[in-house]
């Protein structure tokens, strides 16, 4: 799984590089009238997936995500609030553009890591830059065993990864492109692919100065052939208070990383088969020489 990660990681050096390379001199070049744009977006989530935004040096992020069952499971089901599923995540910023991060989802018994580095900062004055860019590599395992008794541990590997793209065209608009590419040592059939290639769009819109509205979709475009899945979508609100960010959603997706909730996804949400969930994050400021940013 490591080795996996660091093959995944070295691939995405060159880009690294580039964007150390052209950050640096458009930092050379510019006046001392040019500022980095922040706070893109409320938190390091959009909704389901990852924003463009990294957290200070220091920074110990814990986060709890929760989904319920669907909606469309009646009052049998109370509406999808008898089911729980839920992952527990630490996130910690190494420097503030590079994270790594460590969860676990009840869903699957999946265990997932992951690396992200914001590449580049969208700039606005002297020397205007007009985007953010930043990089994500994740593996997941599933211990899941059901069906899976002849599956090693490389088989339940999967590997994630993407460039993400925002930009803030205003203190209450911002959005995000984020090609996503998916590999699966192994796949349920073999008329299944093993490689998936994705595109998701995500926005964010204040309302206020703690409040935002978000939305969030994935599109799939080779997806599992041995059963029907749909692209992730997902609507919801954030609200930042300082060192919390909370967020209310409703999702067709039950899964809560990326390998899951972009080619995994069942549920059809204009059927009415979505799900009620909730993001909360806290940051623990680790480093006393940095501020925990207040999105």
């Amino acid at each position: 799984m490591i080795k996996k990660l660091l093959i995944l990681i070295v691939c995405l050096l060159p880009v690294i590089t580039f964007g150390q390379e052209l950050d640096s001199i458009m930092d050379s070049e510019s006046s001392d009238d040019t500022n980095l744009v922040f706070a893109t977006f409320k938190g390091t989530r959009i909704l389901n997936g990852h924003s463009v935004e990294t957290r200070k040096r220091g920074v110990l992020e814990f986060l709890i995500t929760h989904r319920f069952g669907p909606i469309n499971s009646g009052f049998e089901d109370f509406f999808g609030l008898d089911e729980a599923n839920i992952r527990l995540a630490l996130e910690y910023a190494i420097t503030d553009d590079l994270t790594l991060g460590l969860g676990r989802s009840s869903y699957e018994k999946t265990y997932d890591s992951f690396l992200k580095y914001r590449a580049l900062y969208q700039k606005s004055g002297a020397r205007n830059f007009p985007f953010s860019l930043t990089l994500f590599g994740s593996a997941a395992v599933k211990t899941l065993n059901n069906n899976q008794q002849d599956y090693s541990f490389g088989d339940k590997l999967t590997y994630v990864g993407q460039v993400l793209l925002a930009r803030k065209f205003t203190p209450s608009i911002s959005f995000q492109i984020s090609p996503t590419y998916i590999h699966f040592n192994r796949v349920p059939s073999s008329i299944d692919p093993n490689d998936m290639f994705a595109l998701g769009f995500g926005t964010r819109v204040n309302v206020s100065k703690r409040v935002a509205i978000n939305g969030e979709y994935f599109y799939n475009f080779n997806s599992f052939n041995s059963y029907e899945t749909k692209n992730s979508f997902a609507l919801g609100v954030s609200i930042g208070t300082g060192g919390h960010i909370f967020q209310l959603l409703v999702t067709n997706s039950r899964p809560m990383i990326e390998k899951g909730f972009i080619a995994e996804t069942t549920g059809d949400f204009f059927d009415g088969d979505m799900r009620f969930g909730f993001n909360i994050s806290r940051a623990f400021h680790l480093n006393k020489k940095s501020k925990v940013p207040d999105y």
